[in-house]
């Protein structure tokens, strides 16, 4: 398609810098394959995208139609040159009436008639030989040998057995298990995979359709999209849908009032299995009809939400006709029609032109599958793209407790005993290996008898928190004598066989019959931990522990317990490559574009995510602010008002010289600020400690006298209380009679942390952020192992091969402690020490860059911290000054003589812009 040079979409006369950046994305989604656009916070980046791509997507569409008439008035001419009278009658009758239907579909409809291919069925010992190779079998079967030993205690007394034993599995070969399914196998659906069928019956063309999925971090930020789409044209032409995850959708309140995510997720689980054991159960009797598919009915739903399928079409219906929606939209609509959002969402994806949905549901390959994504062909818009590798990486990590593989272990250990006999040998065996894992995985935790080649070192407050540990998969493996079992088909089993809900249905009814809490009678977690949970984190290992040895480090962390009586700790794993997930998003798609407000340095970003694209094959594309130069003054403050200098790193932020003279310089700068001032602090705990010294010195309350004090809480959900009261408190009293009485109270001040839940996506315009005030350069913690793993693994790629060469650490480096990571990071030559400086000045940029949102608003930012000082003669690429984003690094001021010029400048800045105010 040929490039566009207007936009009719965009509902304003767009600033130059958005025409720029539309036709930038416009021309990329052309071209396909990888752009990074970056557009400063405030510059209405949301809207330029929406128009842009949707108008790319209108005019993909009417190009394909254009293609198509062409295409078949071509045909009709060639047919009229070739005479088809020519042809005899039944041959065209044979061409017409030819079976047009594509191998996907015959596919799709043999498996739906039951065509499936037959199982080769062997002997049943034979089939599980292969889970456990001949290298190390000895050792294994006699692990296996204490586990047949095991006494059997328990009897059950008129409990269901069928309901809680596994079928009979046989694993095959390498390609998987199959299940021996017992009374003819009864195929039963969930509801919504009911609707899913049904839908995809009714309009499968839809699903070829060009699609552009966005995504974002946050559902605050999905509805905002959405909000600024609704003031567009596209409104009107384009099919949305938002998705969202359970907890956020779900208007099940006995499900809602269970609170974490985890349990929510697992309990609307929990109540489709049930609907489908009912139907099960009643398809034994009497609901049986021809050809044995199961006629379903109204009471076999679990989720009373799901009950009522005709209820899931007017939902779609209405979610269709009411044009973009936001998640709470969805939500009211699934109350007004008492039927699931979450589901009916979900169900209008295939439909849709437009996917709104977050970060995890797309980058996920797992999340990706259960919500049915296609990517082919698609756009990728990815926003606040600016730490898009690490939320990549962590996307792939996982974790289990010291708790869960006691509850697992404990409830595997139980099952066995009670059902052993009952078992066939492929069950026995799968179940045995799970025991001999989880086994394995406690020795490692409670550091019992391991013959691991590691020795713990406990970190910096080692006496008193515990001990952390670092080791690649394959050497974890080894040193625990468990390299030799097919971790694929065991993953495979527990997925297939749905042991964990067996188990743990056997558990909880084996607890209700003796009417007595696991927990009282093992010591176990109470029942408020699920072992379901549990179940799952193990699983998450598992498929951890299948990478290639150098895609990530296993974690091993002991916390060291506060009686004797007590034990902690976990085992993670921490994902470090994230290429090979990128390019599995890369290959699928058209176009992958990533936006934001500050993508630099994009060097890195193109080293972690696709180092194997050439250069020429990268659109980059960057523009300036909105704003006039004179509507922002960035100052470098390296001194306070007694003449000290401020230096907040890590070893002499904590003096109280440093804390009293930035009290000082606050206590001042709020007689000359305006209306709201915003403090950024480098964390909860050092916010905590300048606070509380504060108000012992009296500080806080000089600064009370002229702003009310807002603090950032650490629970998320408290957040919008908070800033609302912060925005209420602004515009009452900067509005008041304040030239009647200088003495009164002329704003408010917050107090936030870097990296927190007000530097993330909170908008501070106008009043809100008069003054944006950075507390020191926020370095993230170095005793942090799971970062020190990432810096190493970074410092260690080399780009010249495309892979890793292994940076190599000495031992006492696992050892976790903020010594131990800073002798890390000075041992770094280039790539780990500027990954390390980035995750700084991007915190940093993120954060101050939430003062300007639209042309007419203006702020002060400063920098405090002498490190922030620059000679301008002199300055190099390297100094962290120069990551700030261009409109900020042009117009900063590197440095005061003394406090005398800071307040002058302020002074000068705030009484020009209340000048203009005054005149408008």
């Amino acid at each position: 398609m040929e490039e566009r040079r207007e936009f009719p979409g965009f509902p304003y006369e767009p600033y130059s810098i958005q025409l720029d950046f539309m036709k930038a994305l416009y021309q990329s989604l052309n071209k396909g394959g990888v752009a990074m656009l970056e557009s400063p916070t405030g510059t209405g980046k949301t809207l330029s995208i929406i128009c842009s791509a949707l108008q790319w997507l209108v005019d993909k569409k009417q190009h394909q139609k254009n293609q198509v008439d062409s295409s078949s008035n071509f045909s009709g001419k060639k047919e009229d040159e070739l005479g088809v009278d020519d042809e005899p009658d039944w041959m065209r009758n044979f061409v017409i009436k030819n079976d047009t239907k594509s191998p996907e579909k015959k596919t799709k409809e043999k498996k739906k008639m039951g065509f499936n291919k037959k199982i080769d069925r062997k002997g049943e010992r034979e089939n599980v030989r292969d889970l456990v190779s001949n290298r190390g079998e000895k050792a294994e079967d006699t692990d296996i040998e204490k586990v047949n030993n095991l006494p059997t205690k328990h009897e059950d007394e008129g409990m269901d057995e069928e309901e809680f034993l596994v079928e009979e599995y046989e694993s095959e070969d390498e390609n998987g298990g199959r299940l021996k399914r017992r009374g003819g196998g009864v195929s039963v659906n969930s509801s919504s995979e009911e609707e899913k069928d049904e839908d995809s019956m009714e309009d499968e063309e839809d699903e070829a359709r060009p699609k552009i999925y966005f995504c974002s971090r946050t559902h605050s930020q999905l509805s905002q999209f959405i909000k600024e789409l609704r003031k567009t044209k596209f409104a009107d032409e384009v099919k949305v849908v938002c998705l969202g995850s359970r907890k956020n959708f779900c208007i099940n309140q006995e499900v809602l009032k269970l609170g974490s995510s985890t349990q929510i997720n697992e309990r609307c689980l929990e109540l489709q299995k049930s609907r489908k054991k009912e139907i099960s159960k009643k398809s034994k009797t009497k609901n049986t009809g021809a050809g044995g598919r199961v006629r379903r009915s109204k009471t076999s739903s679990g989720c009373p939400m799901l009950r009522n399928h005709k209820r899931g079409k007017e939902f779609r219906s209405e979610a269709s006709q009411q044009g973009p929606l936001d998640i709470e939209d969805l939500v009211q609509i699934g109350h007004d029609f008492k039927t699931c959002p979450y589901y009916g969402s979900r169900s209008l994806v295939h439909t849709a032109d437009l996917v709104v949905l977050p970060y995890q549901s797309l980058l996920s390959k797992s999340s990706r599958e259960s919500l049915g994504l296609s990517l082919k062909d698609s756009v990728i818009v990815v926003d606040e793209a600016h730490n898009l590798a690490d939320s990549l990486v962590s996307m792939y990590n996982s974790k289990i407790t010291l708790s869960q593989l006691e509850l697992v272990h404990s409830h595997l250990e139980g099952y066995f005993i009670r059902f052993c006999n009952l078992l066939g040998p492929g069950n026995r065996r799968y179940i045995q290996i799970m025991m001999v894992l989880t086994r394995a995985f406690l020795q490692v935790l409670r550091n019992e008898d391991c013959q691991s080649n590691f020795d713990p070192v406990s970190n910096a407050e080692g006496s008193n928190t515990g001990f952390e540990s670092s080791m690649a998969i394959n050497e974890f493996l080894f040193s625990q004598n468990i390299d030799n079992i097919n971790l694929f088909k065991l993953v495979r089993y527990i997925e297939e066989s749905n042991i964990m809900h067996k188990v743990c249905g056997y558990r909880n009814k084996l607890a209700f019959s003796e009417e007595v809490s696991a927990s009282k009678n093992d010591g176990e977690s109470s029942p408020d931990e699920s072992a379901l949970s549990g179940f799952q984190a193990l699983v998450s290992i598992l498929m951890s522990l299948t990478n290639k040895d150098g895609d990530g480090r296993i974690i091993i962390s002991r916390t060291k317990p506060k009686c004797s009586m007590e034990q902690g700790g976990c085992l993670k794993y921490v994902m470090l490559t994230g290429e090979k997930i990128f390019s599995e998003i890369l290959n699928q798609a058209h176009a992958v574009i990533l936006a934001g407000g500050t993508l630099q340095p994009i060097e890195e970003t193109k080293e972690r995510l696709f180092p194997w694209l050439p250069p020429d094959q990268l659109h980059f594309f960057s523009c300036g602010h909105i704003i006039p130069s004179e509507n922002i003054l960035p100052i470098v403050v390296p001194q306070g008002p007694s003449g000290h200098s401020f230096d907040f790193s890590y070893s002499v932020r904590s003096s109280s010289v440093m804390i009293q003279e930035l009290g000082l310089l606050i206590s001042n700068l709020v007689n000359i600020v305006p209306e709201g001032m915003v403090l950024f602090f480098s964390s909860f705990d050092y916010e905590g400690q300048v606070y509380d010294a504060w108000k012992e010195s009296g500080i806080i309350g000089r600064i009370m006298k002229k702003k009310r004090i807002f603090r950032e809480p650490r629970s998320s959900t408290d957040v919008e209380i908070v800033l609302k009261e912060y925005k209420e408190t602004i515009d009452a009293l900067s509005h008041s009679s304040s030239k009647r009485n200088p003495e009164s109270r002329n704003g408010a001040i917050l107090l936030a942390i870097v990296g927190g839940k007000v530097s993330e996506g909170i908008n501070f315009s106008d009043g809100m952020g008069r003054c944006m005030v950075m507390v020191g350069l926020p370095y993230p913690n170095p005793a942090d192992i799971e970062l020190m793993e990432r810096i190493k693994h970074i410092e260690g790629f080399d780009t010249s091969v495309g892979k890793n060469t292994k940076f190599q650490a000495e031992r006492s480096w696992y050892s976790g402690d903020a010594q131990a990571g800073l002798h890390i990071l000075k041992s770094c030559k280039h790539r780990g020490k500027q990954y390390y400086e980035n995750l700084c000045m991007k915190a940093v940029n993120q954060s101050i860059g939430r003062a300007i949102r639209h042309i007419n608003d203006y702020a002060a930012i400063l920098l405090v911290d002498k490190r922030y000082t620059y000679d301008p003669s002199e300055r190099n690429s390297s100094h962290s000054t120069n990551k700030l984003p261009q409109w900020i690094k042009g117009r900063l001021v590197s440095g005061t003589k003394n406090y005398g010029e800071l307040q002058r400048l302020l002074h000068q800045f705030f009484k020009f812009h209340k000048g203009k105010e005054d005149n408008r």
